[in-house]
């Protein structure tokens, strides 16, 4: 599967924008006093249903088109099975070896942030711990990101969208114990911003690697990987991030409302 250069470099630039969308969580973090929370559900909701959505009804699906291609209809099935699976393995793995305390799937409010950054004396490896486990977490979606938009366009550009949204939160989980480290929002911004850094990385890392073998075989392969990384992003992130941020009718009607979204865009499109 060729792709030309005006499309890889698009895909590269959806990634890119995608993984520095940390640093508008950033921003918020310093710039308002306190979470607009219904919103930010509402949005991390909506972001989840895109995710869901467009994972079951348009990734999953054509990951199996492909490889049935190669396997038939019964392998294809299979292995586009044990791929989806394995995505949700990997970034399963990734959850588990890096520490509650800086796991970005372990956020809190804002608030909750400042209280308790006043009073601990280990406020920048806090920080940088929050930093390098959200650059972590962010690779694969990076990869996810770039595979995507590569494949199709319009596809991409609603996953970026979806993943952007997600990474806000994480922006303000970076920039907050920094900031109260060092009384430096330029430093704070700084490490929030190179955090999101890894996502593009993770895209250039799939195309230098990958991109040699990327045929039918390798793509459904990714393909069903990503969505399995995606629902497991969804299931364990979003939604309860969403809940806690605000109530639980916010949170699912932003889920139904990203869901909505996604299949009228699939359609137009």
């Amino acid at each position: 599967m060729e792709a030309s250069t005006g499309t890889i470099i698009f895909a590269f630039t959806l990634t890119l924008l995608a993984g520095l969308s940390t640093g508008i969580g950033s921003a918020l973090a310093f710039y308002t006093k306190q979470t607009n929370k219904k919103f930010l559900s509402a949005a991390l909701g909506f972001s989840a249903g895109v995710m869901i959505y467009v994972s079951f009804v348009e990734i999953f699906p054509k990951a199996r088109e492909s490889l049935e291609v190669i396997y038939g209809e019964t392998g294809g099935l299979l292995v586009t099975t044990v791929a989806f699976f394995a995505g949700i393995a990997l970034i399963g793995l990734i959850d588990k070896f890096v520490p509650s305390g800086e796991n970005p799937h372990e956020m809190r409010d804002v608030g909750e942030m400042e209280e308790g950054a006043k009073e601990n004396e280990e406020l920048m490896r806090m920080g940088l711990f929050s930093a390098l486990a959200i650059a972590i977490h962010n690779f694969p979606e990076g990869l996810a990101t770039f595979i995507s938009a590569l494949q199709d366009p319009s596809l991409g550009i609603s996953i970026a969208i979806a993943i952007a949204i997600h990474n806000i939160p994480e922006g303000i989980a970076v920039s907050v114990p920094i900031y109260y480290a060092t009384g430096s929002k330029r430093k704070a911004f700084k490490y929030s911003f190179l955090s999101g850094l890894s996502e593009p990385l993770g895209a250039l890392v799939g195309y230098f690697l990958l991109m040699r073998i990327f045929d039918e075989r390798m793509f459904g392969i990714i393909f069903a990987g990503v969505a399995g990384i995606m629902v497991y992003i969804s299931l364990d992130e979003l939604l309860p991030t969403a809940q806690k941020y605000g109530e639980h009718h916010i949170a699912i009607w932003g889920l139904i409302s990203g869901m909505l979204v996604m299949a009228i865009s699939l359609i137009i499109l």
